[in-house]
C-alpha cells in the first residue's frame, strides 16, 4: 500500500513573515521521497507593534474595529504576503500576486459586511479567517512548492473535503458526510507528490464557511487521516520548534527528559492539562472514528529528534511518569449527583464539549455531590446560565489551577502521590484537591491561580519525579 503522510506545519514553524519556509520545503522535499504528502498549513505569523503575532491576531483585531464602527485594514496581511511572495520564482509569481489579490479581496469583502453590519461573528467571521490566513496559505505554499521543482496543487475551498456541523465558530467534525466529499482531493493526492490545504477551516453540506478553535489545524490533519487511512498506509506528523520533553521549557529550564513515546490517551491528557504537543480533540476524533494511525511529533531544527504517538505502545523502558503539566484558569462545578447525568449527555450531544475531567464525588449532610473540572475557566463563564439549568443551587469556583502528572504506568512509581503532594506543600502552595485514580493514568492536585503557583509546582514536582523509585 502506497505511504501517505499528513503533515502540519503550524504558524511557528511558518514563522514571522515566512522566515522559516525555507525549512518547510526541505522537510517536504525530504518526506515525498517514499510517501505522498498532505501539508497542513496554518496562518503564517508577522511582525505587528514589534511583537510577533499570528494573522489570525490581526483579523480578530481588525474585526472588533469593524464591531466598534473603525474601517477594518488588511495592510499588515498584505505587507506579509507581499514578503512571502518574495520566495516565489518568477514563472509562478504573477499567479501567486493573482491568488493572493483574489483571496483579499474576499477577506476585505467580509471585513467590510462587519464594519456595516456592527457584528463580527458567525460565517463572516470563518471567512475573513479563512480567506486572509490558512486558505490563502496552503495557495501560497503551492506556488513555492512549485518554484522548488515539486508537483503540487492546492485544494480549491469549492472542492473542501472537511464537512462539519453548522456550529459556526466552534465547529465538529462529520466523518461520513466529509467521505462523500472526498473524491476531488483524493485524485489530486493521486496525481501529485504534495497536496496543500488550509488547516482550521471547514465548511457545512450547504456551503457555510466554519471554523475549529484555535489549535484547530492539529484538527485538520487528524481528519484528513482519518479520511484516507483505508487508501493509504498513512501516519499524521506535526512539524514543531522541538519533539516532547518531560514539562514545558519555557518553565522548567534544567533535567528535561526525551519523551520517545506517548500512548494516544497520554498525549491527549497532556494536550488537555496544558502540554502544547497537539490539540487534544484531534486524537479524541481519531480514537471515536475507530483509527489506528501512527502519529509524530517532529522537531523541524533537527528532524532526527521524534516522538511517535500510537494507540498501543511498545515496550516501555525509562520513568513512566513521563510528563509534568498544569492548566492555569480552571472552574470546578459542583452538582448534586443525581442531576449529573443530564448535563453530561447534553455536554456530549448539545455542546460536542469534552475538556472537562470528572473528579471523585463527595457527600455532605447525607446528600452525594459530584464535582466536574473544566479546563477552560472562559468556557464556564460564556456558559454559566446553561450549566447552572440543570441545577439552579450547583455552584462554581473559578481561579482553580491544576498540575497533572500523566503516565499510562504510572501505578508502578512508589509513593508518588504523597511524594508530589509533600512537594508541592513545601514549595508553600496549599493543595485544595487531589484526585488519584490508578484507572485513568493520572494524578490530579488542584491549587489556587495567581501569580506564578502554577509555575513553581510544576518546577517542583518535575524536580521529584527523578528521585522517586520505581518497580
Amino acid at each position: 500500500m502506497t505511504k501517505l503522510i499528513v503533515a502540519k506545519f503550524g504558524g511557528s514553524a511558518i514563522g514571522p513573515n515566512g522566515e522559516t519556509i525555507p525549512k518547510i520545503v526541505q522537510r517536504i522535499t525530504n518526506l515525498k521521497k517514499d510517501s505522498k504528502i498532505i501539508a497542513v498549513f496554518s496562518a503564517p505569523l508577522t511582525i505587528y507593534n514589534g511583537k510577533k503575532r499570528s494573522l489570525t491576531d490581526v483579523i480578530l483585531e481588525q474585526g472588533r474595529n469593524a464591531e466598534n464602527g473603525i474601517s477594518p485594514s488588511l495592510d499588515v496581511v498584505k505587507s506579509t504576503y507581499q514578503k512571502i511572495l518574495e520566495m516565489v520564482n518568477s514563472e509562478n509569481k504573477e499567479n501567486c500576486k493573482n491568488t493572493i489579490d483574489f483571496h483579499l479581496k474576499k477577506a476585505q469583502k467580509a471585513l467590510d459586511e462587519a464594519l456595516e453590519n456592527k457584528e463580527f461573528g458567525n460565517e463572516i467571521r470563518s471567512q475573513a479567517l479563512a480567506f486572509s490566513g490558512e486558505i490563502l496559505m496552503s495557495h501560497v505554499m503551492n506556488h513555492i512548492l512549485r518554484s522548488n521543482g515539486i508537483k503540487a496543487e492546492a485544494i480549491e475551498f469549492e472542492d473542501w473535503p472537511i464537512i462539519t456541523d453548522e456550529n459556526i465558530e466552534f465547529t465538529n467534525f462529520l466523518a461520513s458526510e466529509s467521505i462523500e466529499k472526498i473524491d476531488k482531493t483524493a485524485e489530486l493526492v493521486e496525481k501529485n507528490e504534495v497536496v496543500a490545504i488550509g488547516g482550521f477551516i471547514g465548511k457545512t453540506i450547504d456551503n457555510v464557511t466554519t471554523t475549529y478553535e484555535r489549535g484547530g489545524s492539529d484538527r485538520t490533519a487528524a481528519d484528513l487521516g482519518i479520511l484516507f487511512h483505508k487508501k493509504y498506509e498513512t501516519s499524521v506528523d506535526f512539524e514543531k520548534d522541538s519533539a516532547v520533553v518531560s514539562a514545558d521549557p519555557k518553565i522548567v529550564e534544567s533535567g528535561l527528559r526525551e519523551i520517545i513515546q506517548l500512548s494516544y490517551n497520554e498525549a491527549r491528557l497532556a494536550g488537555m492539562f496544558g502540554m502544547k504537543i497537539l490539540d487534544p480533540i484531534a486524537i479524541k476524533e481519531i480514537v471515536e472514528n475507530g483509527v489506528d494511525m501512527p502519529i509524530t511529533i517532529t522537531n523541524m531544527k533537527d528532524p532526527e529528534k521524534i516522538t511517535t504517538i500510537k494507540r498501543e505502545l511498545d515496550k516501555q523502558e525509562g520513568h513512566p511518569i513521563k510528563i509534568v503539566t498544569g492548566k492555569e484558569n480552571c472552574a470546578i462545578f459542583r452538582i448534586e449527583t443525581s442531576a449529573i447525568q443530564k448535563l453530561l449527555t447534553s455536554l456530549e450531544k448539545d455542546k460536542h464539549y469534552s475538556e472537562f475531567i470528572i473528579l471523585s464525588p463527595f457527600t455532605k449532610d447525607g446528600i452525594e455531590f459530584s464535582r466536574i473540572l473544566f479546563l477552560d475557566g472562559e468556557y464556564v463563564k460564556r456558559n454559566e446560565k446553561y450549566l447552572l439549568g440543570f441545577d439552579s443551587l450547583a455552584t462554581i469556583t473559578y481561579n482553580r489551577g491544576v498540575i497533572t502528572l500523566i503516565g499510562d504506568e504510572m501505578w508502578r512509581v512508589q509513593q508518588v502521590a504523597s511524594r508530589t503532594s509533600a512537594k508541592i506543600g513545601e514549595s508553600g502552595l496549599n493543595i485544595l484537591n487531589m484526585d488519584a485514580q490508578e484507572e485513568t493514568s493520572r494524578i490530579i492536585i488542584v491549587i489556587e491561580d495567581t501569580q506564578d503557583n502554577i509555575r513553581k509546582a510544576i518546577k517542583a514536582v518535575h524536580q521529584e519525579i527523578s528521585k522517586i523509585n520505581f518497580i
